[in-house]
């Protein structure tokens, strides 16, 4: 497909117009030629980049690439609802909170604020997200990537890209970035300066992951990223996970005998930067292998019970063979028997009543229990080393 931008303007004479056109012999800034052989034609693509720097034609060439479409704007973000109210208006809430997770915006509060008191990389994901969940036929999205951190960049392109291919629709990306295209993977790529194109998948790159046994003096980094707001866990030994000595995510452990003599797990979180590079599913299963195999403090073999109330977090569980989910709550504790079990405690102290009691609200808690699968990879043993904090193991990261 033969796709040709021809842009024209006015061919201005002023003095100063005058004056640069005869210092810099340019003849006219009127006219502005592309012609892009696309062949995109009769194959089931699903990603595609236009790359070039700023003033190539990127924008022109992408308003042409499906038969003069326009490129695709978001529409107004409303200023007094939150994002989660803003996306998909329409849809199921599930879909929503997908879209979300599916792009790496996993941090609870932010889907609680407007859009325009979110920062850059926030924004940038919850557009992406917008995207997802409109989950158009076809749409061309302009300056991708371009105003944001450039880890942020990747990340956001890397969960972009694996959320869109769930879909069934086209999308060209517009970017004058080249560090994204090999996280992005896009089965085409043309690109504007050498006005050349390239049908091929790149591959992304990798990376390692270290996971480290420590206590909780990491866990004010993490803190403010955790949806819930509560005290640490008892007896708990917590787990960190590292890139080139960056804090990726964190991950707390306490013993649960009194449940069929298991362990709990909680306290999961993944900086927001590093959100959708598929990080936290590796990390939490990782942690939960070496106890399935007894590496731990009490060298006792045990599976892992996880609860969490996170939709995302939820259907990547039920998602992956490794777990079955055990309970699905709705609702808090009964509220009237915490308080009575409450104040007989604080009688037989000689104290006073406690109050109203806790529990009572809707909180969707869904109860998940790590079995393993034998041969899969995370049961071979992981590198072992004792340092001051212990580490835990070395996983692969970024596939």
């Amino acid at each position: 497909m033969l796709v040709q931008v021809r842009n024209r303007c006015s061919d201005y004479d002023s003095y100063r117009a005058a004056r640069v056109k005869s210092l810099f012999n340019a003849e006219s800034g009127a006219n502005f030629a592309l012609d892009a052989e696309l062949a995109i034609e009769d194959w089931d693509w699903r990603i595609g980049a236009i790359v070039g720097p700023s003033g190539s034609g990127k924008t022109s060439l992408g308003a042409l690439v499906f038969a003069g479409a326009e490129v695709y704007h978001e529409p107004e973000w409303p200023g007094d609802a939150p994002i989660v109210d803003a996306i998909g208006p329409g849809k199921d809430f599930n879909d929503v909170t997908a879209a979300l997770a599916a792009v790496g915006l996993g941090d609870v509060p932010s889907w609680l604020r407007p859009y325009a008191v979110l920062s850059n990389g926030e924004k940038f994901r919850a557009s992406l997200a917008r995207v997802i969940a409109d989950a158009p036929q076809r749409v061309v999205i302009d300056e991708f990537t371009s105003v944001v951190d450039r880890q942020i960049a990747k990340f956001g392109a890397l969960a972009f890209q694996k959320a869109w291919r769930r879909t069934k629709g086209q999308a060209v990306l517009l970017t004058p970035h080249y560090d994204v295209l090999e996280w992005v993977e896009p089965d085409w790529i043309f690109d504007t300066a050498t006005r050349t194109f390239d049908r091929r998948r790149l591959q992304r790159p990798s990376f390692d992951i270290e996971v480290w046994e420590t206590d909780w003096r990491y866990w004010p980094a993490f803190e403010p990223h955790h949806y819930l707001k509560i005290g640490k866990m008892i007896a708990a030994t917590n787990y960190v996970a590292t890139v080139d000595g960056e804090l990726v995510a964190h991950l707390a452990v306490s013993p649960a005998f009194h449940q069929g003599g298991c362990f709990r797990a909680s306290r999961l979180v993944v900086m927001p930067e590093w959100q959708g590079a598929g990080v936290g599913m590796r990390f939490l299963n990782h942690v939960c292998e070496r106890h399935l195999r007894g590496e731990n403090r009490y060298g006792r073999p045990a599976p892992m019970l996880f609860h969490t109330s996170h939709p995302g977090l939820c259907a990547a569980l039920r998602r992956d063979t490794r777990w079955i989910q055990k309970s699905a709550a709705m609702y808090g504790t009964n509220k009237g028997k915490s308080r009575r079990s409450l104040n007989a405690a604080a009688m037989r102290r000689g104290g006073a009543q406690l109050g109203t009691g806790y529990g009572g609200h809707l909180r969707a808690v869904q109860g998940f229990k790590y079995l393993g699968v034998p041969g899969n990879a995370e049961t071979t043993p992981a590198r072992r080393a004792f340092a001051t904090p212990r580490t835990a193991g070395i996983i692969g990261g970024g596939q």
